[in-house]
């Protein structure tokens, strides 16, 4: 298989680029920056000058100092003949590693021996050890999962010049990553653990996150089982990840009792409770009656709210409880819980901090050229996008925020904006309702009685995090500035108002008027409770999401009336088509997807699509779609997309090997390209994948 281009950023002064990385190891929170590689150049005809050059990588194999310098050792060869204008004089390969918190180095000069070492957050040398190469290997693996694209190619475009590659590629190289992961196990915990997690365990850690990433990706559920079985008997918390891998290769049953009889000793482990939740959850989606989806709900509530006592300070705990009263359509609970969750600010993966480069060069490789897709990087940034768009907050949600907005935005898609509102009113205290009944209270003639003084209380806010969203600062002034701009919803003031939400009273105003000795007036709103500012935000950035896709479809059936064009450039049919799948509106995001592509290539669209695709088994189209996303993330460096392989993986075992190898030569489409997928097919054939036989 060809090997992806080679991306060369050449440095405006030599070894700049190693000095920064070294410089910020010391602000590392997460697994680390991707690989960084540095080759110093000299060019032909001027042997006295050097020119640095570095570009950064993934999923190479950093077991050893050896298979490092062997990676350099690849970037010489096509110096070599008629062509070649620069010799490489040295490499330096570094990688970082999460568990001990050092830089482990390679130095390759050509000629010459190969040294090995490792830097400290101080920036100190020190020796590289049998030790400190296990665990740096381990984080190449897992760092090669956390940073591939998923086909959307938003991974790609944050970081420039990375080539990635598939850490593990056949039983072998298995068997190695999976005994790395063995022996470090229970220090996973040092990695730190994805954004919604607050406090990393032994079974919550980047380290587990990557091997149940691993096991769903390649369909190799044995291993996984065989692995956990082993480290269940070190300890039982292991057992809510056993069930996870039995469950992802349909063993349920087996599941269950692994998780019940794990329970009797733990009854209190919040991550088992909330696997069972979770799978409750999901089998009460597919049951077949209305009464088997009751009790498996029920089920899945008392699991899930055993979890949020268990662990009242995590969000996913929260989340589900919130998901399973959705599913309930007990709406005031669902939004009540909502309030609840923990919110923990999103903390982004390492990415590297660079220097300005002196020039970058960004080859393309004859193998990946495909019209369609070479078409792509120069017309999207010459497109007209509506500043509307560009502003809508909600896309830039992660973490704990990204999947409170999706509870919402499901609730929503279940019974609809002014509905929610209502809900919302009747569950929290209004920003006009308490000023109102502050004021009915003020007056000297206010109504008051003993039986009712007597019953007063205070209104109880739900336990919450600290963390906040990074607009809440602005609520205040957002607030008036919102005032001021009603929308103007369609064209000739045509189509469906959309409410706009009223404030909830700040939990901070009540405080004040509590420290003042005014609470206790407030009868009316005791069974009420505080809507936390980061909620009152969401449903704000609700309303815009909504007011904008309300225009949007507004006018567009408007045009369809009048038999006129609708016409949007691709940036922005991408832009709404988000929006679309981001409010559940399925079709309507294909449609504007399909809009999108209609005019540039655009991963994010075609991936969108591809959902699709797979929900509605539409095989042939599914393949088509893979097979430009595979050559798109080729075209960049990437020969490894864990969600593009899985895809492959799906097709294989519900079409069979042969008939997707079939389908995919079959497409009208250059040799070279085709090979780029059938590298992946090839992939679940080394693993045995299901389907792979026929």
């Amino acid at each position: 298989m060809v090997a992806p281009a080679v991306p060369e950023i050449t440095e405006e002064i030599l070894h700049e680029s190693i000095d920064s990385r070294t410089e910020s190891l010391s602000s590392l929170r997460e697994l680390g920056p991707p690989d960084l590689v540095h080759l110093l150049k000299q060019p032909l005809r001027n042997p006295g000058k050097q020119i640095g050059v570095y570009h950064h990588v993934t999923g190479v194999d950093a077991s050893s100092s050896a298979s490092l310098a062997a990676y350099i050792n690849t970037l010489t060869y096509k110096e070599f003949g008629q062509s070649a204008t620069t010799k490489t004089v040295e490499g330096t390969y570094c990688c970082y590693n999460a568990f001990s918190r050092v830089d482990m180095r390679v130095h390759a000069p050509f000629p010459g021996s190969v040294e090995s070492y490792c830097i400290d957050e101080r920036g100190e040398k020190r020796k590289a050890t049998e030790e400190l190469w296990l665990e740096t290997y381990l984080c190449s693996v897992l760092r090669a999962y956390s940073y591939a694209d998923d086909g959307t190619g938003e991974t790609i475009r944050k970081i420039m010049g990375v080539r990635r590659f598939n850490p593990v590629t056949n039983t072998e190289t298995e068997h190695r990553f999976l005994s790395a992961a063995e022996q470090l196990f229970f220090r996973g915990w040092q990695l730190g653990s994805d954004s919604v997690v607050q406090v990393p365990n032994n079974v919550s850690n980047h380290l587990t996150t990557g091997l149940l990433k691993y096991f769903s990706t390649t369909g190799r559920y044995a291993s996984g089982i065989n692995l956990f079985e082993k480290l269940r008997t070190q300890n039982p918390e292991v057992a809510s990840l056993l069930a996870k891998v039995l469950f992802m290769g349909n063993e349920e049953v087996e599941g269950v009792r692994v998780l019940h009889e794990a329970l009797k000793q733990s009854p209190m482990d919040y991550v088992m409770l909330d696997t069972q939740a979770e799978f409750l959850l999901k089998k009460a989606e597919t049951a077949a009656l209305a009464e088997q989806k009751e009790e498996r709900l029920r089920m899945a509530l008392g699991c899930a709210d055993r979890s949020t006592i268990a662990a009242p300070s995590e969000f996913g705990t929260w989340a589900r409880l919130a998901q399973v009263y959705v599913a309930m359509e007990d709406w005031e609970n669902a939004l009540t819980i909502l309030n609840s969750c923990p919110m923990f600010t999103y903390q982004d993966k390492d990415a590297p901090i660079m220097p300005e480069p002196k020039d970058v060069s960004l080859p393309t490789l004859p193998e990946t050229r495909l019209d369609e897709i070479d078409s792509e990087p120069e017309s999207r940034y010459s497109e007209q996008v509506d500043p509307s768009l560009l502003n809508l907050r909600a896309s830039a949600y992660r973490g704990t925020f990204k999947q409170a907005y999706g509870i919402l935005t499901e609730m929503t898609a279940k019974i609809g904006w002014d509905q929610l509102l209502k809900i919302r009113s009747n569950v929290f205290v209004m920003e006009d309702e308490y000023r109102s009944e502050k004021q009915d209270t003020s007056q000297p003639n206010a109504k008051r009685n003993a039986s009712t003084d007597g019953l007063r209380g205070t209104p109880d806010p739900a336990t919450n995090g600290n963390a906040s969203d990074g607009s809440e600062d602005e609520d205040d002034d957002e607030r008036e500035d919102e005032k001021d701009e009603e929308p103007s919803l369609g064209t000739n003031g045509k189509g469906k108002e959309i409410e706009r939400p009223s404030s909830a009273v700040p939990p901070e105003d009540v405080k004040k008027d509590a420290e003042n000795g005014e609470e206790d007036h407030f009868s009316r709103l005791n069974n009420k409770r505080l809507c936390e500012r980061w909620l009152d935000s969401l449903f704000m950035v609700l309303y815009e999401d909504l007011r904008v896709y309300t225009i949007w479809r507004t006018q567009m059936a408007q045009y369809r009336a009048q038999s006129m064009q609708y016409k949007k450039s691709a940036e922005e049919w991408e832009i709404l088509g988000s929006l679309a799948e981001r409010l559940q509106h399925v079709d309507e995001a294909v449609e504007a997807y399909r809009a999108c592509l209609s005019l540039r290539f655009s991963p994010k669209a075609l991936s969108g699509i591809l959902k699709v695709f797979e929900k509605t088994k539409n095989t042939r189209d599914a393949v088509a779609a893979t097979i430009r996303l595979v050559t798109w993330q080729y075209r960049w460096y990437s020969e490894f997309s864990p969600e593009l392989l899985h895809t492959i993986r799906q097709l294989i075992e519900d079409e069979g090997a042969v008939k997707v190898r079939s389908i995919i030569q079959a497409t009208n489409l250059p040799q070279n390209v085709l090979d780029l997928t059938h590298h992946y097919a090839a992939l679940c054939a080394t693993f045995r994948s299901s389907g792979t036989d026929g």
